[in-house]
């Protein structure tokens, strides 16, 4: 059996910045081959990635998709069978932060960001579940704006997160007899550029001040959430399907006030 094919592989979307470049260090960190998507209209260099897992003695290879299309997805899969031969885990992590008072929302504003955060999920597990190893494990992240919480000015984006963990739940069930788990996750306020965009988020002020109320007293790092998506793509996760995970600090067990 050639090197190659004793390799896991590791599927990601997202995987120019912040969790998604995280989980791909992550993964080389325990020898777990990465073929990683980024948005070509995204200003990250997907060189980053590759730089940091080639530094961490692991292998990447960076691949352009839009998860918007049906048509990318399945050859970003294809990619990664042509490139190693198999596929273990999938992480659909790719997503688009836009705000958009209610009033004012264009259709088209709704449906491209469900097309991105969730349906673009369903495109990732759909294309890496035609080709995956028994006994792989798939894994989307969500957020705590409507996987938990509303959040005003971005109904779009609470929508689609909260319909995450319901397709995850489904998956785990459609697939636990070919022995592949599939989980949610669902971060709290972490520092990454999406956060940081004082436009469409809550910019680096919002942060520190959105830090007062967590009772960890800090925002999250995009390792932190990595850790533990690694840690639900493993065999020490083998008993744990169809959950969404929350990682916030604390902030949803707070009591009031």
């Amino acid at each position: 059996m050639s090197e190659s094919q004793r390799t896991k592989v590791a599927l990601i979307t997202g995987a120019a910045s912040g969790i998604g470049q995280a989980l791909a260090l992550a993964y080389a960190q325990i020898g777990v081959a990465v073929v990683g998507g980024y948005f070509s209209g995204d200003p990250h260099d997907p060189r980053d990635t590759e730089c940091l897992v080639s530094e961490a003695g692991g292998q990447c290879l960076m691949h352009p998709v839009d998860v918007r299309s049906a048509d990318q997805v399945d050859a970003f899969a294809a990619v990664a069978l042509e490139r190693f031969g198999r596929i273990d885990f999938a992480i659909a992590n790719a997503g688009l932060l836009r705000a958009a008072p209610l009033t004012e929302m264009r259709d088209e504003q709704w449906f491209e960001m469900i097309d991105v955060d969730l349906s673009g999920v369903m495109r990732t597990f759909r294309a890496a579940s035609r080709h995956m190893s028994e006994g792989g494990a798939m894994v989307a992240v969500s957020s705590i704006a409507g996987g938990v919480y509303g959040w005003e000015n971005h109904t779009h984006y609470s929508a689609a997160k909260a319909g995450v963990p319901g397709l995850c739940r489904a998956v785990a069930m459609e697939l636990a007899p070919r022995k592949i788990r599939c989980n949610a996750v669902i971060p709290g306020l972490i520092e990454t550029p999406q956060s940081l965009d004082a436009v469409n988020s809550l910019g680096p002020e919002g942060l520190l001040e959105a830090a007062r109320g967590i009772p960890l007293q800090r925002v999250g790092r995009p390792s932190e959430i990595a850790t533990l998506i690694r840690f639900l793509t493993s065999e020490d996760a083998s008993y744990i399907t169809g959950q969404a995970i929350i990682a916030d600090g604390g902030l949803t067990v707070r009591w009031p006030g």
